[in-house]
This record gives C-alpha cells, structure tokens and sequence, in this order.
C-alpha cells in the first residue's frame, strides 16, 4: 500500500552520489530501475532523471521487516530510501556506471507508488514506436529522451542568457492571428463570437516582429511556437518550436550572422565542448548548388559535384549529347577507392536512387583493380574516357558517378542527394565533426508552375539586393535576396533575411508576386499601413529549437527531442487528439461538418 512522505525531504539525486558521500546519511527518491533478491541480500538499482544509485538491504542492517518489505518492491515502484553511503569492493565496482563505486545500505524505505507491469522495458527503444509514443510518459523515462530534453532547457537557458547580455528583449506575440495564406497551410481556429470568422495558428512571429521593429523595440527575441499545417518528415513536426531574433538599425547580413555565430559557438562550446569557427563560411547559394547540390551543403566530407560540359561537349554518348542540346549539363562526383567497393548490384541500386530525385539514370565510369568498368564504354573512345579521368582528376581505385539531365537542378539535387547517400554509406566523416557554414545570396523568387506565378522563396518581407531592384518587374529571376541560412551538418539549423522597410518596395514586391491592390490590402493592410509612420531598417532569423537539439545530441528522429511529439500523420498517440467534438461545441461555433463517404 502506498505510503505518504510525511514532510520527509530528498537529500541529494540518485546520480549526484560519489566517493565524496561516504558515511553520510543520505535520502533518495525514484524508481526502481532493476532488482536482485540473493536472499540474505536486496540490491536496488534507483533511478531518477540525474542517474542511478545502487540500493542494498543487508541483513547485518536491516530489521526482517524491511527486508520482507524490500521483497514486495516490483520494478518502476516509485519509493524513498534512507541509508548510508559506502564504498563497493571487489567484483561488485561498476566502471561503467556514474555511481559505481557506491552504494547505499538501506535503513527505512517507504513505498510511494506502486506500478503495473509496463507494456514495454522502460528504456527500451527498440520497442514499437506507436507503444511508446501512445505511453509517452513512460518512454520520457528513458535516459537519452531525458537527456535530449535536458540539453533542449539548456539551450533555451543559454540563448536567454546571451541575447539579455546584447539588449534583446523577450517578447511574446500572439498565438491567434490572421490567415495570411502565403506558404504552408495554416491552422485555423473558428471564432465563437464572430460565427464565419477565424483565427489563424502562427507559421512565424514574422509580421509581429518587424511591427516590433516599428513600435520602437529596437531588439527583440522569443521561443516562439509556431505551427505548419504541411506533410511531415523525420525532421518535420506540425508544431515546432524556434528561437526568433530581430534587430532594429541594420541593413548588412553581417551584423545579425554575428550574433547568430555567438550564439551557437556558446551553445556548442557549452554542451558538447566544441569550438566552432569564429567566423563561420559564406558560400552563395549558386555555388552551394552547383558543388554540392544543396542549399544546406554537408562540408564534413568532399565528393564535390564536377562539371563536364566542356569535357563531353563532342562526345558521341547520345545520353551527354541529348543533355547539352537541350541546354542541359553533365555533372559527375568520384567517389575515392569505390571502384572495388560498389559492385554492379549497388550501382543498379544507386540508379535507382537517383532516379527517385528525377534523374533519368546515372552512368558509371571506374578505375578497379582489374581494369576499368563502364556502362557506357560501348558508346565512346577510349580518349573519351582519358579526358573524362583526366578531368575529375581520378586515381587509381576511384570511379566517376555521372548524370547528365536536361535541367541543370535535376543533374545537381540528384548527385547532391547521392553524395550525402554514399558519405553515410561509406562512413567518409566521424562522429561528432561539426561543419557550419552560411549559405547567401539565394533567388528571391522562384517560379512556381502550379500557380503560374513568382512565388517567394524565402517570404514577402525580404528585402531584394540593391543592385539587383533593376530587376523586380523586368526579370524577376535575376533578383537575388538579403537572405542568409545556417547551415550546420547538411542541416539547416535556422535562417533570416534583411526585411523591406521601404514601403514602395514592399508595394513592388507584392505586386511581382501577382497580388491586386485588393488582395494587399485584405491580406496585408495592418502591415503596409504600419510603413506610413517611420520604418527603421531592420532583420533578423529564426534558429530550430528542435532541429539545433537533435544536432547537438546527435538524434536523427525530431520526435526524440519534443517532449510530447505526434505521428507521420499529426495525431497523437497518448491523447488520441485530433478527436471528435460534441455537437453542441460545434453548435457554438456554427460549424456543421460533412460526413465523408468511405
């Protein structure tokens, strides 16, 4: 039966005990972890979220009625213990664990809670992720969750700490907003006392923070939650969490990359005892594309992608032929001492792979141990070939991965993707390399075919270049943005812009993206109208709270670093949300919903 802590106090964590501790009367409270009955001895493992303490009820200590107490503990009972401190001996030192060489003679035990046997090993992430996620507060007990969750608050406390020190205030803006459906889609939420209407979830504080800017704030900052109605990845969660910054009287990328950089040099230095760059790279985002296929290029290994236009130009291959006529290019990356490596069974793979990016194929040229290998040596010369080693600069071993692609972004997105494929594949970086770069000077535009329009690629509120304004109504693909990404690992941890404060150009920008005077004005005109009365120049970033803690504790799943996460299709397991509402709640809302066929 479950006994009370009568005012009793815990003394120290389970995980905080060492040698120091010695002959002390210590408190503990936690949950049993493991349990061993050797008859005249009970040993206790407790856990709680700092670490584990061996528990021992010795008979030259304990009365029977502990002991006969100490029996009737199951594992995951939560339980207070009251013993001393001593040293282990002998075989019974656990190197391998933080408090190994104690451990504590129990003297009282109290039973706080009792538990049922757990529908999976608490600790055990190879059980099934639906189980776990549907008891969710009982996989949070495992120690890497706890951890991640730890470095998380830790990173939360850091930025707070720093951004105070440079000036920033932390501000809160709202959670219910306008739809300004430009982008993802958004989450709405029907308003009860204006039947018809709703409130629109935040994608972004973006418009609340450059109306900061223009409310005199100067500096400001949140950890802001934001929400995306879009498809989910293993990186993606519908709900999402970022460090926000804007910056008043700045109109260079420079200033804001700074206090960025500070910040994650704290935060790396801080909790993995890393020393990243003072001044990270800068890498335009048409070279990031053309040597690495990405605009968050992974710079912990090379296989850059090469150019063969030139090389292939007059080659009688059809394939690099059909390419170059159509305005297309031939690119290829050499994967070092890989000839020997991928058999024909991998390279058959690997064409599938790249086709799965759009790629037409993928041709091979390789350098093995036993003469070279080809899928495309009937179609040219042998100085043909000699030009293509020549020009990718291949040894002995290597051999050359080529597409060749009507569309120079296929070519590129397609060899990008299977450089960071083979990179994991053939282990070419080591844990715990950190390579962090900026990626500038992306389009401001994209042109988007299902709309038949331009589309922002970043969001309306980027400023444009200023030798490239020229542009904006004659060639709006030319018009390079004031936009700058972080990128850290082939991540993109957080990115910003340098915002419009200059109400023509915010009036040319949205007439580019196609939208009537009307549409500004319903969409926008809280915002346009806040230009009339003295815009600072201003910018700022948003850095991923989720995406920055699963690089710094080397988790690949975003659910591991999110308290209460949801699933690939944006439920949740443990709540059963989204869920059917009462009707008379709809009722309120004027909602009516349709049944669906099946």
């Amino acid at each position: 039966m479950a006994e009370l802590l009568n005012g009793q106090k815990r003394t120290h964590m389970c995980g905080e005990l060492s040698t120091a501790h010695v002959g002390q009367e210590v408190t503990l409270m936690g949950w049993v972890h493991r349990r061993r009955d050797l008859g005249g001895l009970i040993f206790l493992q407790l856990r709680d979220r700092s670490g584990i303490s061996q528990v021992v009820f010795d008979t030259d200590v304990c009365t029977k009625d502990l002991l006969e107490k100490a029996s009737t503990i199951k594992l995951e009972y939560v339980v207070s213990v009251v013993g001393k401190v001593r040293m282990r001996v002998g075989n019974n030192i656990n190197k391998n664990m933080k408090t190994g060489e104690i451990e504590v003679v129990a003297e009282q035990l109290a039973i706080l809670s009792e538990a049922d046997t757990t529908p999976f090993s608490v600790g055990d992430d190879g059980a099934n992720e639906s189980l776990r996620l549907k008891y969710r507060y009982l996989d949070l007990r495992r120690e890497k969750l706890q951890y991640n969750l730890v470095t998380r608050s830790k990173i939360c406390q850091i930025t707070r700490n720093y951004l105070a020190d440079l000036g920033f205030l932390e501000i809160e803006t709202p959670m219910l907003g306008k739809s300004t459906p430009e982008g993802a889609r958004d989450y709405l939420v029907p308003s009860r006392v204006h039947p018809g209407s709703f409130y629109a979830l935040p994608q972004s504080p973006q418009i609340y923070k450059q109306l900061l800017m223009i409310g005199g704030m100067d500096r400001y900052f949140q950890i802001a939650k934001c929400f995306r109605d879009e498809d989910l990845r293993a990186n993606r969660q519908p709900e999402f969490t970022q460090i926000d910054l804007e910056m008043s009287f700045v109109d260079q990328e420079e200033e804001v990359m700074t206090v960025t950089e500070g910040l994650l040099r704290k935060m790396f230095k801080e909790i993995r005892n890393v020393d990243l760059p003072e001044k990270f790279l800068r890498m335009p985002w048409k070279q990031a594309m053309d040597l690495y296929g990405s605009d968050k290029p992974d710079l912990r290994f090379g296989l850059e992608i090469q150019n063969l236009d030139e090389t292939v130009k007059d080659s009688s291959f059809v394939v690099f032929q059909n390419a170059l006529k159509d305005g297309g290019t031939v690119r290829a990356i050499v994967l070092p001492e890989g000839a020997d490596k991928l058999s024909r069974k991998d390279l058959d793979k690997l064409v599938d792979f790249v086709k799965a990016y759009r790629a037409k194929g993928l041709a091979w040229y390789g350098l093995g141990k036993d003469g070279t290998k080809c899928s495309f040596a009937k179609a040219v010369t042998a100085e043909e070939l000699q030009a293509i080693s020549s020009a990718l600069n291949m040894k002995q071993g290597d051999i050359a991965l080529i597409v060749a692609d009507s569309s120079w972004n296929t070519a590129v997105v397609s060899l990008g993707a299977l450089r960071c494929h083979l990179a994991s594949k053939f282990q070419l970086y080591k844990a715990g390399d950190f390579a962090a770069l900026w990626v500038v000077d992306f389009p401001l535009f994209e042109y988007s075919e299902e709309e038949q329009r331009y589309v922002a690629m970043h969001h309306p509120f980027t400023s444009p270049k200023n030798e490239d304004l020229q542009y904006m109504r004659t060639d709006p693909s030319r018009v390079r943005a004031k936009a700058y990404d972080v990128v850290i690992n082939g991540d993109e941890i957080g990115g910003g812009s340098m915002r419009i404060y200059n109400r023509d150009v915010q009036k040319l920008m949205f007439e580019t993206l196609g939208f009537s005077d009307e549409q500004i004005a319903d969409r926008f005109g809280f915002f346009v109208d806040a230009f009339k009365y003295g815009t600072p120049p201003h910018g700022g970033l948003a850095l991923g709270l989720d995406r920055l803690v699963m690089v710094l504790t080397d988790t690949l799943n975003i659910k591991d670093v999110i308290a209460f996460p949801k699933m690939q299709n944006a439920s949740c397991m443990m709540t059963e949300a989204p869920a059917p509402v009462d009707d008379k709640q709809l009722d309120e809302l004027k909602i009516k919903c349709e049944e669906q066929d099946d």
